[in-house]
């Protein structure tokens, strides 16, 4: 497994909740459709619950301190699953395969597929670099045309062009797609550098500065979408409902939010505040919530893949973990709860075990990030990422209730 790689997380401030969107689809939107990719198991010395807990703690501890360059370090995708979206640099453009970053802000390319300037290339003279923990980029900054799509086409985007990288396999790069904030002091020059969502935004590409994320089940063989502007609500079956962005350190450096979970009719967690995370694979809660879970449902560790395991019978008495995000409620069914068998093995797992996507977080309640709702919990959900309003939304689809896994 490829956990080589890293990111960061983004955002705070605070808004009362709102239940109905004013976002829509309409000609200031535009959608940019990405490919799941699964990751190789190249070294299997650390688990998937074990790369997902370093991630967290480097959030953490991110998360606490002053930011300065290569001040945040934190997994730059998550541990089994990366999502990559096909993006073209110049013009004539050369396509490069960047990995989708909700969690950074800064676009970078050259880690595979080389940089050739062309005509609309712009070299700045500033060098940037980006520390992701375990991996990193230097180089140069240039300014150049980005083409997401044929409506989403950004003159005089900063990118880096890497001249060295480390943790970074088959992937030409990164899309930054988080918020301006963690740009600051990445470029020499210092300051901060617009991202393509705030280009988007000010050259009047996108009506909003609000990203919808629709991201598929692995095992639904299916492509994910950014939709910049607002959302696509032809993904979704319910209504956005939105909560402010969370005022508790250190979750209020990411995209933070408050929330409690139940597992059937028992709280297992407070409201607490803690974050939305791509690049999360599983679903990360305090220790002592983890404790209540586990005893709950009867299950034991497996220590090869670091999660835990339960039976057949089990199985079948899952109850609804629930997710209770601004007064609405966000039911985890049993099967929302497994990881999907056909992947087991991938995890280093037997094909014949089922296993749970809630782990430790590696600390108890009351730390200010006591949750990550992962790519686990995203898979059920839409979610809407808006920097207008400083807010967070979610709706259902068509896969809250699958039967999947």
């Amino acid at each position: 497994m490829s956990h080589l790689k890293s990111l960061l997380s983004i955002l705070l401030i605070s808004l009362s909740a709102v239940n109905a969107s004013p976002l829509r689809r309409d000609a200031s939107m535009a959608t940019l459709r990405f490919a799941a990719r699964l990751n190789a198991r190249e070294d299997a010395t650390l688990s998937i619950a074990d790369a997902d807990r370093a991630r967290a703690q480097a959030m953490v501890h991110a998360g606490s301190k002053s930011k300065r360059a290569g001040s945040s370090s934190v997994s730059i995708t998550n541990g089994v699953v990366d999502y990559v979206a096909q993006v073209g640099v110049g013009s004539p453009a050369t396509q490069y395969s960047l990995l989708v970053d909700t969690g950074s802000s800064n676009t970078w390319i050259g880690a595979a597929t080389q940089y050739n300037p062309t005509s609309t290339s712009v070299d700045t003279g500033d060098t940037v670099y980006v520390s992701y923990g375990s991996g990193e980029f230097s180089g140069e900054e240039y300014l150049d045309t980005v083409t997401l799509s044929s409506d989403l086409v950004i003159t005089g985007q900063s990118i880096g062009v890497a001249q060295s990288t480390s943790g970074f396999n088959n992937v030409d790069g990164i899309l930054g797609i988080g918020p301006t904030d963690l740009t600051q002091g990445s470029v020499s020059s210092g300051g901060l550098v617009p991202t393509v969502t705030d280009n988007l935004f000010s050259k009047g590409i996108i009506g909003t500065e609000a990203l919808g994320i629709f991201f598929p089940p692995i095992s639904a063989n299916s492509a994910g979408e950014l939709t910049f502007g607002g959302y696509d609500s032809s993904k979704t079956t319910s209504p956005v409902n939105y909560v402010p962005l969370t005022t508790t350190s250190p979750a209020s450096s990411y995209w933070g939010i408050d929330q409690s979970i139940a597992y059937g009719s028992s709280t297992i967690l407070s409201e607490t505040a803690g974050i939305v995370d791509t690049g999360t694979t599983l679903i990360l809660i305090a220790t002592d919530a983890f404790d209540q879970y586990k005893s709950a449902t009867g299950a034991t560790m497996d220590q090869t893949t670091g999660l835990l395991t339960i039976t057949s019978d089990q199985y079948a008495k899952l109850q609804p973990l629930t997710f209770n995000i601004g007064g609405s409620p966000y039911d985890l069914t049993p099967d929302a709860q497994i990881w999907p068998r056909s992947l087991n093995t991938e995890i280093g797992g037997s094909s014949s075990s089922i296993y749970l996507i809630v782990t430790d977080i590696g600390s108890d309640s009351g730390s200010g990030l006591d949750f990550i709702n992962g790519y686990s919990f995203l898979q059920r959900f839409y979610s809407v990422f808006d920097t207008t309003d400083h807010r967070v939304g979610f709706a259902t689809t068509s896969y809250t209730d699958a039967v999947i896994n």
